[in-house]
């Protein structure tokens, strides 16, 4: 029973500005060293509570169709701690953590756990992440690399050839549902590397929510369904994940339907009393191995599958790393730090705000703004989407891993520093598109463009009571990653984010695939501050980022303008129109906002037109974000967090109450 008997409910004059922005969170008169009775619980419309996951009405994590666009999300406020990602179970385990003292760290790997059970066509201990930390004390920003690796035995050929010298055909039946396409997973052993850093709780009761859900069971959510039917041919393929994701005869598991998990709850189990190392030796490690390697396919049909040169030696000899934040300052008054490569997402999010800032970009806000971010100007949209283009031609030509391929000058300052972003913007025109751009010219010897693109993902974001933050995005690639399952768990696909070792001209791509090497991602976790008077990261603004592939890059970048630039709260800048574009003459208007008018391809909607008239192509096709924002902000003179998660998802932010 959730005691009443301290809380205040709303009638405040916040009430009238945010009482149902709340979103289920309500005022509290304990003292902040007590949580009795508070926090990570959701008001219904009736003006009671339920807990997320009980199944009783208003429980948002209640399985509903997956839908395009779920209007009329309200900015969510709380007191000392928030979390913000994709999924209502994932939030209330990472929330639960936050609540019993727990850091942002902790709390991330309780979302991870979970994130793997309720979201595995996103991501999964089988996969990769990266993630920034925050810590409010020392005001370090650091970042945490654990993308995956490729073996030790992969060649410039691993993913287009079966064998360099005997085989000159692509794996099978795919590149993808091949061995070939599984790295070695990372995310696991970069949390146990922050957790050791920055944990409070005990790493093996991080995992709990977790087991609890694989073994007791939950209902199967709109968007995980739809990925369960997407992927149930090849599931066939798979004994363990027809096991896990099919019916007996067959068919995919439904909405609604209550999922188990035994094998992930053991796995869990193993992880929480063996530490991050149990993936890495031992049986999992064995079991990882012996599933990437598999040459037959477990349907009746025995389909060939091109096995991994994956070793355990791979496992055990993998380095979860920590790197320097790219983080650059923004119109003087900000500093924006993201990940560094083998991300691309850092550099290329700081290039376009880099060349936006020499725009003034406030004068170009979106009109009409309302709780879904307003209608975007033509100018907005154009200058993003022409900033966009230029940074992704950079980042098409040069960004790779850089423990194998250095960027030019060896440092991300060639790319970034004031005067080349200055002379990337003076390419912009305000009444005509580029198109295509160029990259900017730093080698005397040519070099391949990249054309790969990146698919699946999560993002989630936490603060936790002390003010440290987590921004981290994860993934297993494309949805359900290879396929391949073992031990409850999805094996990733990143290794098809290689590109091939050269252009049609012999021009090497520095995204080429190597032994030991990590593909490029253009995940983009964030973290936003006041530039202090040092220059130096100084008061939290904002922690955002985004799924989404390669189009990560522009749902962040619209993301910061609409916060930083629109002065949008945490929830409109989420909720905003998704627009920009990567290096081609496509300009993308996500259709499925209700503020877009897709009939007739969009010829019915002015922004539509006014983009064609400056010589955009205009896609008005539905994006699929996932941004989970955090910003700080002020209610009534008093400091709050306030949280925004994509309506495009099923994600929910979850705090404690406010305290006013």
């Amino acid at each position: 029973m959730i005691d009443t008997s301290r809380r205040l409910w709303i009638l405040a004059p916040l009430a009238t500005a945010a009482a149902a922005a709340l979103s289920g969170c309500f005022f509290d008169t304990s003292s902040d060293s007590s949580d009795a009775g508070t926090g990570c619980e959701i008001l219904t419309d009736a003006g009671g509570t339920v807990v997320v996951g009980s199944g009783l009405p208003g429980d948002p994590a209640a399985p509903e169709p997956a839908s395009g666009y779920r209007v009329g999300k309200k900015v969510v406020y709380t007191s000392r701690y928030m979390v913000a990602t994709a999924n209502p179970l994932a939030s209330k385990a990472g929330c639960e953590v936050l609540k019993s003292g727990g850091s942002a760290v902790d709390a991330a790997v309780a979302v991870q756990a979970v994130l793997g059970l309720v979201e595995p066509q996103s991501s999964g201990i089988g996969g990769g992440a990266f993630m920034l930390h925050f810590d409010a004390k020392t005001k370090a920003v650091t970042a945490y690399d654990g993308r995956e690796t490729a073996p030790a035995a992969a060649t410039e050929n691993y993913i287009r050839w079966i064998d360099d010298a005997t085989n000159r055909t692509t794996p099978v039946p795919s590149a993808r549902a091949s061995g070939r396409s599984i790295g070695v997973p990372g995310a696991v052993r970069m949390l146990g590397l922050a957790h050791a850093e920055h944990g409070k709780k005990p790493w093996k009761d991080l995992f709990q929510p977790g087991i609890d859900l694989a073994t007791n069971g939950f209902p199967i959510s709109g968007r995980m369904a739809d990925a369960i039917a997407g992927a149930r041919t090849n599931f066939l393929r798979d004994k363990d994940a027809t096991a896990a994701y099919l019916k007996a005869d067959g068919s995919a598991k439904q909405l609604g339907e209550t999922f188990t998990l035994p094998a992930y709850a053991a796995t869990l189990t193993t992880l929480a009393n063996g530490g991050a190392d149990a993936l890495y030796n031992g049986a999992l490690a064995q079991a990882i191995v012996a599933k990437a390697g598999v040459t037959v396919g477990d349907d009746p049909a025995a389909t060939p599958i091109t096995p991994s040169k994956l070793t355990l030696s791979d496992l055990s000899g993998y380095q979860a790393k920590k790197r320097e934040a790219i983080c650059t300052t923004y119109r003087g008054t900000h500093m924006i730090c993201g990940m560094p490569p083998p991300s691309s997402g850092g550099i290329t999010v700081a290039s376009i705000m880099g060349i936006l800032e020499n725009f003034d970009m406030a004068q170009y806000k979106p009109t009409a703004i309302d709780l879904e971010g307003g209608k975007p100007t033509v100018l907005g949209v154009h200058l993003t989407a022409e900033a966009g283009r230029l940074a992704y031609a950079d980042r098409n030509a040069y960004i790779a891993d850089t423990d194998f391929v250095p960027l030019p000058g060896n440092s991300p300052d060639t790319l970034l520093n004031k005067p080349y972003l200055q002379s990337r913007a003076g390419l912009i025109s305000l009444t005509s598109s580029i198109g295509i751009a160029q990259p900017g010219n730093f080698n005397a010897t040519p070099v391949g463009i990249s054309t790969v693109q990146e698919a699946g993902t999560t993002h989630f974001s936490i603060v936790d009571r002390q003010g440290n933050a987590v921004s981290m995005t994860t993934t297993v690639e494309a949805g359900f990653g290879s396929y391949h399952m073992t031990n409850g768990f999805i094996l990733n696909n990143q290794l098809t984010d290689f590109d091939a070792p050269a252009d049609a001209n012999g021009n090497p791509i520095a995204n080429r695939p190597g032994p030991g090497k990590r593909p490029r991602s253009s995940m983009a976790p964030t973290l936003v501050f006041k530039l202090d008077s040092a220059g130096k990261p100084g008061d939290f603004v904002m922690a955002t980022g985004s799924p989404g592939g390669a189009t990560i890059i522009q749902y962040v970048a619209k993301t910061l303008v609409g916060a930083l630039d629109w002065g949008l709260n945490a929830q409109q800048a989420t909720s905003l129109v998704d627009f920009g574009a990567a290096n081609s003459r496509t300009t993308s208007l996500g259709g499925e906002h209700p503020n877009i008018d897709e009939t007739n391809n969009g010829a019915n909607d002015p922004l539509v037109t006014g983009l064609r008239a400056l010589g955009h192509t205009v896609s008005v096709s539905a994006q699929s974000s996932g941004i989970s924002t955090i910003m700080r902000d002020t209610v009534n003179g008093r400091k709050v967090w306030a949280g925004g998660a994509d309506p495009r998802r099923e994600g929910l932010v979850l705090g404690d109450a406010i305290n006013p």
